[in-house]
């Protein structure tokens, strides 16, 4: 169902690889400023709708609107309006954070001038201003997040999409992760952000999205219900229980 207001759509989307339907006729709708915490088990289908939105892949069948473009036909306008986070940093280990910065600002046609005053805002707001010349192969796990974190607000996109970004970081870096997330929202950013912790979705998210082998099966908004209520939703939606 058409919705005029959202900032991201999606209508009867399909997804599937040769007989493998990884994401079964989804319709979803978010609207600006949205932090949408997107929940489920390995292969429910999460990443696979991700790297949609993200137009780094096509779907099968369906349509996908964002910002009133359509996917993937107007698939340069749509980066231009993303920035995406995934579990793996993606840097360039043999550049320093701000070399790292100033390549994909060239990658998106940042003004020259203007570059260098934006990447040390960057540097500041995720804490690295201090290693802004030490290559990426001496930062640590999550160090390397922040920073690319960093890359994704470069361009100042509309919609931030996180792939599971907690994975294999510590509990401090974690809680980086998480200010950096609330201050994106705040800021007025649209988020989606795949995760299997459920206490973190609850916590961060203004709406929860359950997806169970490729089909939405939960949506609601996250002040509905606690953590707890949360997973025994899971585990009965998934029939995975879940201790986080």
């Amino acid at each position: 169902m058409s919705n005029t207001s959202s900032l991201i759509q999606t209508q009867n989307l399909i997804k599937a690889y040769g007989l493998n339907v990884v994401l079964r006729k989804i319709d979803l709708s978010v609207s600006r400023g949205e932090f949408v915490a997107l929940l489920g088990p390995n292969g429910g289908g999460k990443s696979t709708l991700l790297r949609l939105l993200a137009a780094l892949g096509k779907p099968t069948a369906g349509k996908i609107t964002i910002g009133g473009w359509t996917l993937p036909a107007e698939a340069p306008a749509v980066h231009a309006q993303i920035g995406m986070v995934g579990h793996k940093p993606l840097l360039y280990e043999n550049l320093n954070a701000r070399e790292n910065l100033r390549f994909f600002a060239r990658l998106h046609n940042l003004p020259p001038a203007e570059t260098d005053t934006r990447i040390a805002q960057l540097l500041e707001r995720v804490g690295l201003a201090k290693r802004t010349h030490d290559l990426v192969r001496t930062f640590s796990r999550g160090m390397q997040q922040r920073l690319s974190i960093a890359r994704a607000l470069l361009h100042n996109p509309d919609v931030l999409l996180f792939d599971e970004p907690h994975t294999g970081l510590d509990q401090d870096a974690s809680l980086v992760l998480d200010d950096l997330l609330t201050s994106a929202h705040a800021s007025g950013h649209t988020v989606i952000m795949t995760t299997h912790d459920l206490e973190r979705a609850a916590r961060l998210s203004s709406r929860v999205l359950i997806l169970s082998r490729g089909s939405l099966v939960y949506d609601q908004p996250a002040s509905a219900q606690d953590a707890a209520a949360l997973a025994a939703h899971y585990a009965d939606l998934t029939g995975i229980a879940t201790t986080r």
